[in-house]
């Protein structure tokens, strides 16, 4: 593998629903990369196509989709791969962090139990007593107390920060290259997610692995992240180094997402949102998806779709981008 090779690299990865892809493209022509230590995040609002996109890059598309581009982990392409070949770089050089800890994992097994066989499922020949041991020093590993004895408790036994805790813990067992981490902190409270995110970028350090942070809240990723892809109706509509994003973004949806981040020094009455909600499957506008929620859309925005504008490691995909344009609505 070349020096430059990235870790793992999308490029117009499209999945599609619906028989010959008639109810239309969730996900339509993501392009990204992610390099060795490097954590990316992915950002948008739910709907977007975040997460199917990159459960589809792994082969974990829902049934009767249809994927197609290319999707390469340390130069080899997955797209097409065979279901064998997937599910043996799954869990063993890929580590998943599903979005709900509760329901992904299994009520009527001990969390040491669930832990030992993920560890198990990618080293054959180990006993149960060795993947246990394993199990122990991952609860260790991501700051649960009392490793012992919690490994012989039911998920329901924890709290929703130790559920996600756990998952993590199975994500690692088998030393991964790569950890792509969805919504990890949903649903959690505040103090939580901080010592979420905080587990994350340890396991990072310490296994220099690459990390892929999947998102709706922009502000969860400000002290995480070196890179950001922000995605809406399916495509990447900018990209862009963290500190240069927040300093400045380039598309009017990103701008309104950073605007949408609490802020405790304002003192205004109402949180700001982006007005309306994202286009539904199949039913996207003419020219630009974003125009009919745009506060800057101009004529051109509803007729024709825009180019993307490069500024060194900066993109943006608006045909306003890094431009400061006054609505003509």
């Amino acid at each position: 593998m070349s020096a430059h090779t990235p870790l793992f690299e999308v490029r117009d990865l499209r999945v599609a629903f619906g028989p010959g892809g008639i109810l239309g493209e969730a996900v339509r022509g993501i392009s990204l990369h992610v390099d060795h230590g490097e954590v990316l995040g992915i950002v948008g609002e739910s709907g977007s196509g975040k997460s199917v996109g990159m459960l589809a890059a792994l082969g974990l598309q829902p049934e009767g989709a249809r994927v197609s581009g290319s999707v390469r982990f340390k130069g080899r392409e997955l797209v097409g791969l065979p279901r064998r070949d997937l599910r043996e770089l799954r869990g063993s050089r890929i580590g998943m962090i599903f979005q709900d800890p509760l329901s992904s994992l299994n009520p009527v097994m001990t969390v040491g139990d669930q832990i030992a066989e993920a560890v198990r499922l990618h080293n054959r020949d180990m006993s149960r007593k060795a993947a246990l041991d394993r199990a122990k020093d991952l609860l260790a590993l991501v700051s649960i107390p009392q490793p012992d004895r919690r490994l012989q408790q039911y998920p329901h036994e924890f709290s929703g920060g130790m559920r996600q805790r756990v998952m993590i813990a199975m994500a690692v067992a088998n030393d991964p290259d790569l950890l792509i981490a969805d919504e990890p902190t949903t649903a959690l409270d505040v103090t939580v997610q901080a010592q979420i995110m905080d587990v994350l970028a340890d396991l990072k350090q310490r296994l220099k692995i690459g990390l892929i942070l999947i998102t709706h809240d922009l502000g969860v990723l400000a002290g995480h992240a070196d890179r950001v892809a922000v995605i809406y109706a399916g495509q990447v509509v900018e990209q862009a180094g963290v500190d240069d994003l927040f300093a400045r973004p380039g598309h009017p949806y990103t701008r309104g997402l950073i605007a949408s981040i609490p802020d405790m020094t304002r003192m205004d009455d109402r949180l700001f949102s982006i007005e309306g909600t994202p286009p539904a499957l199949g039913h996207l506008p003419s020219g630009c998806a974003f125009n009919p929620r745009c506060t800057v859309a101009q004529d051109v925005c509803r007729h024709l779709a825009p180019q993307t504008h490069v500024e060194g490691d900066h993109n943006a995909t608006c045909h306003f981008a890094f431009q400061n344009v006054v609505s003509a609505a």
